[in-house]
Formats: C-alpha cells, sequence, structure tokens
C-alpha cells in the first residue's frame, strides 16, 4: 500500500514521472530532427557518389585508359556501397527512435487518459452472456483493456483480455501474478525495449497474429521421404563429380553423362517438392527474423533481482532450448533455399550438388526440432506482454495498490470486503473522488439511493472495475483494498434487441434471473453483485414489487452486493432485515444549478432531483412540485 511520506509521496512521484517523460520526449524529437538532417545529406552523398562515379569512369574511358576506368568504376561501387550501408543503418535508427518517441508519447497519453493518442483497442466482441465483461468496459473502446494494453502480439492482448474477465479466478495463479508484476513495476527500460523491440521487429500497423507462424511450425512433411531422395541424389552427385574429373584428366570416357542425366532428371521430377519448401519457407522467413529479434531480448536479460519472472521466462532462457540456438539456424537455411528464387544461381549450385534436397532436409530436421519449443516460447512472450501491461498500469499510477486476497474464512473475523479510497481507474485525477466501503460478511445487501448524475452507477462501475484487476493480477485504484475471492457478477448496461424481439424490460429480467441461478449455483467461491436501477423497465407499482421480492431473495445468501436504485421505498427493507444497509449519495441546489460531492454516505438518501434537473433543462415543470 503506498505511503505518504516526507521522502514518497505517490502523487508527487506521478507528477515527476509525467514531466520526465515529457523531457524524454523532448530530447527524442531533437534527436530526430538531427537524424533526419544527417540523412538528407547521405541522400544527396548517394546521388553525388552514383553520379560522379559514372562521370568519372567515363571521363577515364573516353581517355581510353582501360585500367584506370576499371580501378575508378570498382572505387565507386564499393563508395557507393558504404554510403548505401550507412545510409541504411541510419534509416533503421531513425525508425527505432521514432519508435520509441510514440512509447514515449503513449505512455503520457495513458497517465494523462487522452485517449486519441492511446492505440486502438484490439477488436473484442464481449460475450452478452458474460457475467460482467459488458457492463464494466473492459473491452473496446475508452476500455480498461484499451488503457492497460501494450501487447504486440495478439494472443498477448487477448491473454490480458481473458485475465480481466476471468469469472472464477484462481487465488494461487493471481498471486504468482502479482508477485511477477511487483517485480516488473521498476523494470521501466526493459518494458519499453520489449515493446521497441517487438514494434520495429514486426513493423507493421496493429498487433501481430503469430498463427500462421505456428501452423508453419506444427506443419508435417513426410522427412523420411526427403533423406531417402536426398541419400539418392548424393550418391549421384559424388559419381558426377568422381567421374566427370577421371573423364577430365583423360582416364575415361564421357561416363559421368550416364549419372548426370538421372541424377537433373530426377531433381526436375522432384522440384514441386522443394518449391514447396522454398515457397513457404519464404512465406514466413519474416515472421522467424521477427520472432528471433523478440525472444533474444528475454533470452538475454539479468533475472537476478526477478526470480519469479525468471522462472516463467524459464523456456527462453534455459540451455538446450533457448530460440536462438534454433531459430537463427532455421533463419539462415531458409535464407540459403532462397538462392532457388534466382533461376540461374540455382541451376547452377544445383548442377554440383542437391542444394535444394539438402537445404530442404534440414529445415524440415531443425523446424522439428525447434517446434517442440515454439509454443512454450510463444506462451512465455505472451504472458511477459500481459503481465508488463500491468506493471506499466502501477508505474503509471503510483498512488494504485495491490489488494490483499485471500480465501474464504469464515472464522477469521475480518470484513469480507473493505476498500478505501476507491477511485474509477477510467476518470481522470482532477475529477476523481474516492470512497470507502466495506461488507462484513456474506448475505449482506447494499442499497443505494440518490439523484440522478449523483455518482451511484459510477460507484458500483469502479467496484467492479477494480475487483476485475485484481482478480488479473493488478493493481487497483484505492488506498487498499482487503477482499476474499468472490465470483463477480453485475446488471449495469441492459440492451434491449428490436431483431430478436427481446425488449429491454425482459432482457433486465433475464439478466436478473442469470444473476440469481449464478447466486445459487453450488460453488467454492461466493457470488458479488452490483445492479444498477433495478427493473427500471416497469411502471412504479410493479417496479417496487418485485424489487422488495428480488432484494428478500438475494439477502443472506452465498454471496454479497449493492443495488442502486431511485426507489426511496426499498429502503425500509433494512427495518425488516439486518443483512441489508442502505447508503446513498447526495446531491444539493446552489444558485440554481446542481452540485454533488460524489460521497457515499450512510443512510438512505433524504432528497431527489429528478424535478429540479428537468426544470433547470427548460422542461414546464411547476415550483411547488419541486417544494413539495
Amino acid at each position: 500500500m503506498p505511503i505518504a511520506t516526507p521522502d514518497f509521496d505517490p502523487m508527487h512521484l506521478k507528477a515527476r514521472r509525467l514531466k520526465a517523460l515529457q523531457r524524454q520526449i523532448q530530447r527524442l524529437q531533437q534527436q530526430l530532427v538531427r537524424l533526419h538532417g544527417i540523412s538528407n545529406r547521405y541522400s544527396w552523398l548517394r546521388v553525388i557518389t552514383f553520379v560522379g562515379g559514372i562521370a568519372l569512369s567515363g571521363g577515364v574511358l573516353f581517355l581510353s585508359n582501360l585500367w584506370l576506368f576499371w580501378g575508378i568504376l570498382v572505387l565507386s561501387i564499393v563508395l557507393f556501397g558504404l554510403v548505401v550501408y550507412r545510409h541504411r543503418q541510419l534509416e533503421r535508427m531513425i525508425t527505432r527512435f521514432t519508435i520509441w518517441q510514440q512509447i514515449k508519447q503513449t505512455q503520457l497519453a495513458r497517465a494523462q487518459l487522452e485517449w486519441a493518442q492511446i492505440p486502438p483497442a484490439l477488436p473484442i466482441t464481449p460475450d452478452p452472456n458474460h457475467p460482467f465483461a459488458v457492463d464494466l468496459d473492459l473491452a473496446g473502446s475508452y476500455s480498461l483493456h484499451q488503457l492497460l494494453d501494450r501487447a504486440v502480439s495478439v494472443a498477448g492482448s487477448q491473454r490480458l483480455y481473458q485475465w480481466l474477465t476471468a469469472p472464477t479466478p484462481p487465488l494461487s495463479a493471481l498471486l504468482q501474478r502479482q508477485g511477477i508484476v511487483r517485480e516488473m513495476i521498476p523494470l521501466a527500460l526493459f518494458r519499453d525495449k520489449l515493446t521497441l523491440n517487438a514494434q520495429f521487429s514486426t513493423r507493421q500497423v496493429g498487433r501481430w497474429d503469430t498463427q500462421p507462424l505456428v501452423a508453419w511450425f506444427q506443419a508435417e512433411q513426410n522427412q523420411s521421404s526427403l533423406g531417402r531422395w536426398l541419400l539418392l541424389f548424393i550418391v549421384l552427385a559424388i559419381l558426377n563429380i568422381g567421374l566427370w574429373g577421371m573423364n577430365q584428366l583423360g582416364w575415361i570416357g564421357p561416363l559421368w553423362l550416364f549419372t548426370f542425366i538421372p541424377y537433373m532428371g530426377l531433381q526436375l521430377l522432384k522440384v514441386r517438392e522443394t518449391s514447396e519448401v522454398f515457397q513457404t519457407a519464404t512465406a514466413v522467413q519474416e515472421a522467424v527474423e521477427q520472432l528471433v529479434a523478440i525472444l533474444h531480448q528475454l533470452e538475454i536479460f539479468s533475472y537476478r533481482q526477478t526470480p519469479e519472472l525468471r522462472a516463467r521466462c524459464a523456456p527462453i532462457w534455459e540451455q538446450g532450448q533457448r530460440p536462438s540456438t534454433y531459430l537463427r539456424r532455421i533463419r539462415w537455411l531458409v535464407t540459403a533455399i532462397g538462392l532457388q528464387g534466382n533461376p540461374i544461381l540455382a541451376l547452377l549450385l544445383n548442377l554440383v550438388i542437391p542444394w535444394n534436397f539438402t537445404f530442404a532436409y534440414l529445415l524440415h530436421n531443425y523446424k522439428t526440432r525447434a517446434a517442440k519449443h515454439v509454443p512454450a516460447w510463444l506462451d512465455a512472450w505472451f504472458e511477459v506482454e500481459a503481465l508488463s501491461s500491468l506493471a506499466n498500469l502501477a508505474y503509471l499510477n503510483p498512488t494504485y495498490t495491490f489488494p490483499l486476497l485471500r480465501a474464504q474464512d469464515a472464522l477469521s473475523g475480518n470484513a469480507i470486503f473493505r476498500v478505501q479510497g476507491l477511485g474509477h481507474p477510467l476518470l481522470p485525477d482532477a475529477q476523481k473522488v474516492c470512497n470507502d466501503f466495506a461488507i462484513k460478511r456474506l448475505g449482506e445487501v447494499a442499497i443505494i439511493t440518490g439523484s440522478n448524475m449523483a455518482g451511484k452507477s459510477t460507484f458500483l462501475r469502479a467496484l467492479g472495475m477494480n475487483l476485475a484487476l485484481a482478480y488479473a493480477g493488478g493493481v487497483v485504484d484505492a488506498r487498499s483494498l482487503d477482499s476474499e475471492l468472490f465470483r463477480l457478477f453485475t446488471c449495469i448496461k441492459i440492451n434491449d434487441s428490436v431483431t430478436k424481439g427481446v425488449s429491454y424490460f425482459y432482457a433486465e429480467v433475464q439478466r436478473l434471473k442469470a444473476l440469481l441461478d449464478a447466486l445459487e449455483e453450488i460453488d467454492a467461491l461466493p457470488l458479488f453483485f452490483c445492479i444498477d436501477e433495478i427493473f427500471r423497465g416497469t411502471n412504479n407499482r410493479e417496479r417496487l414489487s418485485g424489487s422488495r421480492a428480488y432484494i428478500r431473495a438475494l439477502v443472506n445468501k452465498h454471496g454479497t452486493g449493492l443495488i442502486s436504485t431511485h426507489d426511496l421505498e426499498l429502503v425500509k427493507l433494512a427495518d425488516e432485515m439486518l443483512a441489508i444497509t442502505n447508503y446513498h449519495f447526495r446531491d444539493d441546489l446552489v444558485d440554481g444549478t446542481m452540485t454533488f460531492d460524489y460521497r457515499l454516505h450512510p443512510g438512505p438518501c433524504p432528497t431527489t432531483n429528478a424535478l429540479k434537473v428537468m426544470r433547470n433543462a427548460g422542461l414546464p415543470v411547476p415550483i411547488e412540485e419541486i417544494q413539495s
């Protein structure tokens, strides 16, 4: 839990980090301006060396000095090649600096909730039947997932979303994730470089889908067939060279033709097999190189200060299964097979040795060996990307804290849920009002009343969203959060469907029935539910009667939760049932303007503001109705 001291003030620390990001962005911009200027000079130098070399060598040739012509031409070509090589290095440097600047700008945007500067969210459509994903803005634009997600891979982004929406979180996995996230919070440079290396190596807009690469590794091929044909070709090639050599020495006649013709004929007959290897290898060559560049950082990183991260990345750094052991050889073999793309060079090589079959066989051999480790390598990378996103949230928000999560213990005497200074992660710091809340035991239900716009819905979403963060293994927007493990279920955003013939009220009834079914399930974990504006889709009399019956059904069951409502009559249930507690959010009318403190107060709401809001908006509401 962050503790404000003279030496450590979380808000001051956040301000310092934001200023540091701004300074880094300015320095990177200055560096990019300088590098672009150098790049422009290299562009002119390339033109000068190319044109000058041609002009100078042409002038010497005109003077009929052939030796000097060739000397100047070769020197010009070498000089031009050096200039081009250095220019390409400079362009790579510019690309890395540009990506680095974008990373810093995105960091600043995440800290200040500048959504236009945050990369778009992975297109995920939450399951409408999910217990809470739709209600808590966990996916899509302006969502918690978009705010957190730094993954470059599609699978890494999906894993983060899966953690945020896990209906039944396992405590052991959560505590393990918390431990790794704690280790990764100070590793800002490591996390940024992980993103930089992934973005630089992929060089594509959006996220990298690794499925085609995985499919290539897992694709089966008849290795025994390749091996038999390769052995035959090697024997024929040796005979070709031996017989041709003896023929050149005059020892025998042109007997080499009797082996060379079958050798070439069989190669032409089997060229389709090697062509398929060439085509598939060429298609994934760039992806293999990208994977080498990405995993290299995790392979060589020193894990001395991060034992839990070290254990999670063991498939990548352990001797005998390191990616570099396999992928670089595969990359070299793919490059060698790529020579087949040059018909003349391929023909010359295969005239002497079975080039295509040799490298096709070796590639298949290494690919088969690497395929055993690729799933573990990728799984570790995806996991680190998701964990890096959670650690980054904590780094950018020092006021957030790790929740204390524990298994259910009826004998402990502690409140089953207690939070202090709860805020909404998607609200800017300047607009955020934090609240305390606690539930002592299972079976309790809190009824929250209050005026329109007073903060009831925001509070329920803040509770649910922070529990989703806690159960993902991340920090929460609170000074402290102590909670037993729950299953989370919400009923906040209800959507009707014209095409399916489902009205708003019927959709709400279905959702509330699903919540009640979940509450009555036999499960080791109790249910934590949040219901916003219960039965808002029907008339006052039926809403009140239905709400009373439904709340009574929730009380003293294997769960706990909160219900917000405008029906002040429901607060009387607290007089009937000790397990029901009333809370409210207040409003006030100051100089004709509605004001709210967004603070959670005990007891039922003493006022309502619907008529005031209508009259302030210009609707014809008599003043005596408001005062009555």
